[in-house]
């Protein structure tokens, strides 16, 4: 056993005396629809619902005498951290984006109490990050990287350890989220050559996959913190020296509309709530169904800290992707009967979600935005070939992203 494994599987006991280990769980559901042996760990049950836990206890119960700790984290790391601080009786200063969804940064609080306080800064992670740091450095804290270091890659790997023992062996593969890299990184570590790991990614934050395409740490131009859990604009330095010899093939990127179908799916099948990147790796089975087949995968649910104020967004991203709900402008004439006539065209399972229209003066067209929902994608063929059949101009907008930002 290399030292590495070693000081995984003391970090792993060690954490015993904080937290139970979290489930592995099988899942009826997912290995009927992928033909494999479907595992989940449960990440999203520990008790910040999040993995972040074992790199903030590994890496602060190494600090022995230190009573200041900073961090920047969009979330999950932040509660985690916070609620070592209360556990070890010691201070910590959290920086968070200012666009972190409320629910983490109220349980953030919660968890650290007064031993915490809390600074909104920046509106991506990486600005954050700088603010953190030079904060730690003036205060002369010690500053706890969310995923940049070897303590808290170390502890994150503890999961690894857990999965091998609750299942009995190693499995045939593993789906492993990726945010900044320590989660990823540890668990490959852990488990080697031994079972073939696989690295997903949410296509507004793919930092893992620039990286091995460059051979090296890349900044990204933009970052599309709609997965804040894994929205990380570069990958660790140190998280990628264990990473930088995979493969591509191993890499899966997400969009974000496609990660929210997975959510909706857990949440009404299973009843299981999750974070967007706690989604990632279920939705990457799909990717690689026919390379799994027959096999054992664990999939780790990361994180299920999940503002429900967010539901309804996730479910129109998760509507407009699996091609149940489309937004078009229709161009109406203004003349009396004419919506009665659009009206209908429309089918039995079709129905209308949204309608904006004003009737112009001195004007023989007037335009509508329509959004209708719909059973199922073939719904909209029929629609649109009535519409052409009747005369009736329009244009699908779903997948403008510059009027979605405005109009949906």
């Amino acid at each position: 056993m290399s030292d590495f494994m070693t000081r995984a599987r003391a970090a792993e006991q060690a954490m015993r005396t904080v937290f139970p280990a979290t489930p592995l769980q099988r899942n009826a559901h997912l290995s009927e629809k992928y033909d494999a042996d479907i595992w989940l760990k449960r990440e999203d049950l520990s008790p910040v619902r999040s993995y972040k836990l074992r790199g903030a206890f590994n890496a602060m119960r190494k600090q022995q005498g230190q009573d200041l700790f900073v961090c920047a984290s969009a979330g999950n790391h932040a509660q985690g951290v916070a609620f070592m601080c209360k556990h070890m009786g010691v201070k910590g200063v959290i920086f968070m984006p200012v666009t972190t969804p409320q629910q983490k940064i109220q349980k953030t609080r919660i968890f650290g109490g007064e031993n915490i306080e809390i600074h909104l800064t920046g509106d991506y992670f990486d600005d954050t990050l700088s603010a953190a740091q030079a904060w730690c450095v003036q205060k002369g804290g010690h500053f706890l990287s969310p995923f940049d270091d070897d303590d808290v890659i170390e502890g994150q790997a503890s999961l690894a350890v857990e999965i091998e023992a609750q299942l009995g062996r190693v499995p045939d593969h593993v789906v492993l989220p990726v945010g900044g890299g320590g989660m990823s990184s540890g668990a490959a570590r852990w488990f080697g050559d031994r079972t073939h790991c696989l690295f997903v990614e949410p296509a507004g934050g793919a930092c893992l996959r620039a990286a091995l395409a460059a051979g090296h740490p890349v900044s990204l131009d933009k970052v599309d913190n709609f997965v804040d859990g894994a929205a990380v604009g570069r990958i660790g330095d140190k998280p990628f020296q264990f990473l930088r010899n995979r493969h591509l093939s191993d890499s899966i990127v997400l969009s974000e509309d496609r990660i929210c179908t997975t959510m909706i799916e857990m949440l009404n099948v299973e009843g299981i709530v999750l974070e967007p990147a706690g989604a990632l790796a279920i939705e990457a089975v799909s990717d690689v169904q026919s390379f799994v087949r027959g096999k054992t995968v664990v999939c780790v649910t990361s994180g299920g800290n999940f503002d429900f104020e967010r539901l309804p967004e996730v479910k129109e991203r998760a509507q407009r992707y699996s091609g149940v709900k489309k937004y078009f402008i229709l161009r109406l004439p203004q003349r009396p009967g004419a919506l009665k006539e659009f009206l209908g065209i429309l089918g039995p399972e079709d129905d209308i979600a949204r309608f904006e229209y004003m009737k112009k003066s001195a004007r023989n067209f007037g335009s509508v935005l329509i959004g209708i929902e719909t059973s199922k994608p073939d719904n909209f063929l029929r629609l649109f070939a009535h519409l052409d059949d009747a005369g009736f101009v329009y244009t699908d907008i779903t997948e403008d992203e510059t009027l979605a930002q405005f109009v949906i």
